[in-house]
């Protein structure tokens, strides 16, 4: 974490990294906090109707301790991998700080999943365990004969399934638990990568994960904890953004997260539940940043108290950001991390980030990368979303296409497609604008929001193909 330093420069100056030497997320997240403010609010869950929950760290210590006793009378151990396919949730957050306590490994897993892509993850990683609900027990339950390491299914849910054990039993078992004494390189987290550019690899993490994510949440929350503060994120906490750049921070530094139902994203929604939840910290990844702007005049239609937003994921772009800073009133911090990106440090030493070097475009001798057009397009009045790929030309190598989402009202036509390349072409280089626009209802997203650029280069070539076939 970072000194209690609020200049930059001796910041910068001064900050050295500090891990310890025995480390444990669960206990850090739970018990320490437990042991000195046991009544403090650790969780809150917004409900449509107004009953929002809330959890104190004294009881989130508890369930945790009793649901990592239970998993280990039930013959789970250190080191296995156990997986979590829930929403946002006590549930979920409870289960996470047990699978840490116990020594196990925590599996995330997105409930946007299909029978086939969890039952890759869970072969993969040879899950021992995996805690659900209704939802995904019906989809493990069509797999469970091809998962050969699979002993043991917690279920989320009141009503007893077969080959299940009941979530409220493990939580009200024993609560005097013992966690693992770990070490910082012990391992704690398996997260799959998203599969953008490939079947999704299991990334291992040790329990440092945490600590080496702290000083750059604080950095990009401008210094948080702060007196109120309060997070969330509709980012799911499968997702490696979720869980290490929202929840497991936040429940380190004493901050209540906010969760809330799992539905597809709803802009006006979205501002609901900050507003009526008092967040005043979010972790909002561009593509819901970019839905957001559907919302005319936010803050005047919803009482919003944020103080700060981080995003990460996909760029940003100027035109979000921009957008965010007038409408909001705030500056948000782009976290990026270690993928195949093409960053640039200038002279300064600020980042610019250009894109995935798979993502590039070449076109006349050109490298292009997709973030700039992308954020040029999302600045036209008519345009919602859009994403930009490089469609095979014989002349050029690939030309630039778009795959344009346009705001509820606006038709498509070659009249709006002619206007919105011409919109690109007076921002931007020549050969960036796009020649080629196909307007779409929307686009193809990975389970943490990012686009999955892949999909669509499939389709154009495959689109190309196809026309020089019907030509010939």
């Amino acid at each position: 974490m970072l000194p209690r330093i609020e200049n930059y420069e001796d910041l910068y100056c001064e900050f050295r990294w500090r891990i310890p030497q025995r480390f444990n997320i669960g206990v850090a997240v739970s018990d320490a906090w437990a042991a000195r403010d046991p009544g403090r609010v650790c969780l809150e869950h917004f409900s449509p109707d107004g009953a929002h929950l809330s959890l104190t760290y004294a009881e989130f210590a508890a369930r945790s301790s009793a649901f990592a006793a239970g998993l280990a009378a039930r013959g789970i151990r250190p080191g296995d991998r156990v997986a979590i396919l829930l929403p946002q949730g006590f549930e979920a957050a409870i289960a996470h700080t047990a699978i840490y306590k116990l020594g196990a490994i925590a599996l995330p897993l997105a409930l946007l999943f299909g029978v086939e892509a969890l039952a890759y993850r869970l072969r993969d990683a040879e899950a021992a365990a995996i805690v659900t609900n209704r939802f995904g027990y019906e989809r493990v339950a069509a797999i469970r004969d091809d998962l050969s390491d699979l002993r043991l299914v917690v279920l989320a849910e009141a009503e007893e399934l077969p080959g299940t054990v009941r979530f409220d039993r493990l939580i009200s078992g024993e609560e005097r638990f013992t966690a693992a004494d770990t070490t910082p390189d012990d391992p704690a987290l398996m997260i799959y990568t998203s599969g953008t550019t490939g079947p999704p690899k299991g990334a291992l993490h040790g329990h440092r994960v945490l600590p080496g994510h702290l000083p750059g949440f604080q950095f990009h929350h401008h210094f948080l904890p702060q007196p109120g503060d309060r997070m969330w994120t509709p980012a799911d906490w499968a997702w490696a953004g979720g869980l290490l750049n929202a929840l497991l921070p936040s429940l380190f530094f004493g901050v209540p997260v906010v969760s809330s139902p799992a539905q597809k994203f709803d802009p006006h929604m979205a501002f609901r539940i900050m507003q009526d939840m008092d967040v005043r910290n979010a972790f909002i990844p561009p593509t819901a940043l970019r839905l957001l702007r559907s919302v005319e005049r936010p803050r005047e239609r919803y009482r919003l108290n944020l103080r700060t937003i981080g995003s990460a994921g996909e760029a940003l772009g100027r035109e979000t950001y921009e957008w965010a800073k007038a409408a909001l009133g705030i500056e948000v911090s782009e976290f990026y991390g270690q993928t195949e990106c093409n960053i640039v440090m200038d002279d300064e030493g600020y980042f610019t980030f250009f894109g995935r070097d798979d993502d590039v475009i070449t076109s006349s001798g050109y490298r292009i990368g997709p973030g700039e057009i992308e954020d040029c397009l999302v600045g036209h009045p008519d345009v919602q979303m859009a994403a930009a790929v490089g469609r095979p030309d014989p002349i050029r190598t690939e030309i630039v296409k778009a795959y344009v989402v346009l705001r509820p009202g606006v038709a498509a036509g070659e009249g709006t497609a002619a206007d919105i390349r011409e919109w690109v072409k007076n921002r931007l280089s020549m050969h960036e604008y796009p020649r080629e626009i196909e307007f779409v209802d929307s686009l193809p997203l990975t389970t943490s929001g990012k686009v999955i650029r892949q999909l669509l280069r499939e389709r154009t070539v495959a689109e190309g193909m196809a026309s020089v076939a019907m030509g010939s």
